[in-house]
């Protein structure tokens, strides 16, 4: 992919967020060289030299994979160039599917991992279709599994679902029923002392029950700031109308998933919460200015990449002040956004690319969104259909290979990630009674206003 700066985001994902940070320190260093170098010139000029100094040994530079300092958004600089180095070698075929998380009819575990291991997916997303009860939803989430190791791939797989409380809870009848994400906002605004901590215990206890059924993803929590009765789609999913409450909310829920080593994912970039339609039928606008945006909708995303938010899902709004007439997971001046507006470096994750937004606007919205800087591309509508046409514009050079490594690499550092935390935090035996608990603290908290 060429032109525009989304090209080069990929490459600042381990540089700070706030990106004039740079600059003190290089004018320091300059003045110091300027000093030291000042200083030598004094010292020498006119002495003469008696014999040449002894050759120094080299000193070996340092492996960037030994690196453990930690990124932003939760991997380590060594793991990204593990990463990095592990994706350079793969062929079109394995690089296009790591970039992909499918999605299964049915609920046959065999059928998801037979398409994980013939198409080198990620992974795959499990929704209430795919569910019958815990003992095949623990057969589906290890065949995923076994297929991404039997692949050749030692981290992993992605594995996700949406879980956020309330209506949207795939897991139903699986895992613990938690109130609806607009309880977050109520036990905050009412008590934030006791609304924060309770957020954030709840989201961790979703996770750890979430990883004891075998998922290492959750497609939550929701960002978006509900406009109320007039928002069809996201309404109580959304943690609040006022986004300095929304923020708080997802602010602690990010950092309850990271304390249990489970990756969440921010939604629904740029904010979803003012749409008068359902993108899952078709396209729907967002008509604020910029300045609303940024004063209301981008406020929560905010907080979230603050407190190392490691994905961000990206809508299939068309939001007019930025991308008009486009899915916003379509449009690389809704990535720009993400990456310099608001500083994100993490994963970058498309919404389900088999809704309607998508598929009655777009041809081939797998490869769209990846040259708009999409890192993940979530649930086509045909995952052997988006494989294959992302390895189609691979060999013929519409996508370049450097853009695609990048996002493979990134979405492999991040399940590195994933492992590492995972096995320092280990789940509870009493995992469920823990979540039962939070679930109930949750909904006390968010009653005492």
């Amino acid at each position: 992919m060429t032109g525009g700066k989304h090209a080069n985001s990929a490459d600042s994902e381990g540089k700070p967020r706030r990106v004039r940070r740079w600059l003190k320190p290089v004018i320091a260093g300059a003045v110091m060289a300027l000093a030291v170098g000042a200083g030598a010139a004094a010292v020498t000029v006119g002495v003469p030299t008696e014999r040449e100094p002894e050759p120094q040994a080299a000193v070996p530079k340092p492996d960037p994979k030994d690196d453990t300092t930690p990124l932003p958004w939760g991997p380590t600089r060594g793991e990204l160039a593990t990463a990095r180095e592990l994706v350079a070698g793969w062929d079109e075929k394995q690089l296009a599917g790591q970039v992909i998380v499918g999605r299964f009819h049915g609920t046959d575990p065999a059928k998801a991992a037979r398409m994980v291991r013939k198409f080198h997916l990620a992974g795959v997303s499990v929704t209430g279709e795919n569910v019958v009860d815990e003992a095949q939803v623990r057969e589906t989430t290890d065949a995923v599994s076994k297929a991404v190791a039997a692949d050749g791939r030692t981290f992993p797989a992605v594995i996700g679902v949406d879980q956020e409380g309330g209506l949207v809870s795939h897991l139903r009848g699986v895992a613990t029923e938690f109130p609806e994400f607009a309880r977050t906002g109520e036990a905050i605004s009412a008590k934030p002392r006791k609304g924060v901590p309770a957020t954030t215990e709840a989201a961790e206890a979703t996770a750890l029950e979430l990883r004891d059924l075998g998922f290492t993803w959750a497609f939550a929590p929701v960002a978006d700031v509900t406009v109320g009765a007039s928002d069809p789609t996201i309404g109580s999913r959304s943690p609040s109308e006022d986004p300095r409450i929304a923020a708080a909310a997802v602010s602690a829920a990010v950092q309850g998933y990271n304390n249990a080593g489970l990756v969440s994912t921010t939604k629904h970039f740029p904010g979803h919460g003012a749409v008068a339609g359902d993108t899952h039928i078709g396209l729907q606008e967002l008509d604020f200015g910029m300045k609303k945006l940024k004063r209301r909708d981008l406020v929560p995303f905010d907080a979230a990449v603050d407190a190392g938010a490691p994905a961000v899902m990206v809508s299939h709004v068309d939001v007019k002040a930025i991308a008009p007439g486009k899915p916003a997971s379509m449009a690389a001046p809704v990535y720009d956004l993400l990456r310099d507006d608001v500083g994100f470096r993490g994963l970058a994750v498309t919404d389900s690319l088999g809704m309607g937004a998508v598929t009655t606007s777009t041809k081939k919205p797998s490869v769209v969104a990846l040259e708009a800087g999409a890192d993940l591309l979530l649930m086509p509508a045909n995952s052997k259909a988006a494989h294959r046409s992302v390895v189609k514009a691979l060999r013929s050079g519409r996508l370049d290979r450097s853009r695609v490594e990048k996002a493979a690499a990134k979405v492999v550092a991040m399940q590195m990630w994933q492992a590492r935390t995972a096995e320092a935090v280990p789940v509870p035996d009493n995992v469920r009674e823990q979540a039962e608990k939070a679930s109930a603290a949750l909904s006390e908290a968010s009653s005492e206003g």
